[in-house]
């Protein structure tokens, strides 16, 4: 039905606006009594198989959702009900800003993809927090957490801590994002000792906590085989619980898109299909590597049941999943779960 009905209808609209239409369709019927169960019986798989335990936390399935697509943690219980295993809000920043000017998202559907220059737009930290006050279900959580656009390079940890601050009682989990291309000079902050520093203050400020809140890394594609060797590197050194494999990619060779409508759209991550092969290299290399030294979520152009198995058997622990939730629909966590329990994954 989504794929025949939903989506060529949604697809008229602009990829921004019918994503709010969605969010606020979804939370309207998700009030009306008897609709949350029965979309958890349509869409949510429950077997003990699936559990997966990391961090010192039990994901009910290995299927998320990925960061950037509940920005204000504004419907994470609602979308809890489509069976993920767990959601990652964010990414989150200190004060709120507008994000890049509008329009900031394109398709590319010949190649199932996207192409977004965001740029972190979000109502602040505190914002979302006092949405995370009113939890209704008990979906696990993560907080992804950046800097503010007008915080230079130099100060940008100050950031991070007051995201972590903000948010380290009401998140089971952060996830410290350096890897997204549309905030400018963000990615210099993946280089060795910046990162070094940023990674470690963030570990000492969750070992003063009561209860420590797991802390991982998203990375971005386009990293060197070198950088990576610099990321196991300092995941050694800072010690912190995992990464997140990988982030949206600047490189735009292979697609069937037309070139000069690509072009047209500008600057940004392009996420989907076309990076299915290169997120899963740089899984396969920071696991094989490190010999499986830290846990790794993969995201970068899951779509099916077998995708998901192939980012598991290169390394992956748990996926998440963006762009093929919105070329495929709601019904791909279930099917993706099905197909594990099917190849016993």
């Amino acid at each position: 039905m989504y794929k025949v009905v939903l989506k060529p209808v949604f697809f008229l609209f602009p990829p921004e606006t019918i994503h709010h239409i969605v969010f606020k369709l979804i939370k309207f019927f998700c009030k009306i009594p008897g609709i949350p169960a029965i979309l958890k019986r349509c869409y949510t798989i429950k077997d003990k198989r699936l559990e997966r335990k990391l961090f010192g936390l039990t994901f009910p399935n290995p299927v998320g959702l990925a960061a950037g697509f509940d920005k204000d943690a504004k419907l994470f219980d609602e979308l809890g009900y489509f069976g993920f295993g767990f959601i990652e809000i964010g990414t989150l920043t200190p004060k709120a800003q507008p994000g890049n000017e509008k329009p900031r998202m394109f398709r590319l559907p010949k190649d199932e993809a996207l192409i977004n220059r965001m740029g972190f737009n979000n109502g602040g930290a505190n914002a979302a927090v006092e949405r995370l006050r009113n939890r209704k279900t008990s979906i696990l959580i993560g907080g992804n957490i950046g800097k503010n656009k007008v915080t230079p390079n130099e100060e940008a940890v100050l950031d991070y801590e007051k995201c972590f601050h903000e948010l380290v009682n009401h998140v089971d989990y952060f996830v410290v994002n350096v890897s997204s291309p549309n905030t400018p000079n963000l990615r210099a902050l993946q280089e060795k000792e910046p990162l070094t520093k940023l990674l470690n203050r963030v570990k000492e400020l969750n070992s003063n906590e009561k209860q420590p809140r797991p802390i991982l890394l998203k990375i971005a594609p386009d990293l060197s085989n070198e950088q990576l060797d610099d990321i196991i590197s300092i995941m050694k050194d800072t010690k912190i619980d995992g990464l997140i494999a990988t982030n949206t990619t600047i490189d735009r060779s292979n697609l069937k898109t037309d070139k000069t409508k690509v072009e047209a759209m500008g600057a940004g991550g392009l996420s989907g299909k076309p990076l299915t092969k290169r997120s899963t290299e740089v899984i396969k290399y920071l696991s094989d590597k490190s010999c499986r030294s830290f846990p790794i979520i993969a995201v970068g152009g899951i779509h099916t049941g077998a995708d998901a198995i192939e980012k598991l058997n290169a390394g992956a622990s748990l996926v998440q999943i963006y762009t093929g939730f919105i070329y495929e629909g709601p019904g791909i966590v279930k099917r993706i779960n099905k197909e594990l329990l099917k190849q016993r994954v």
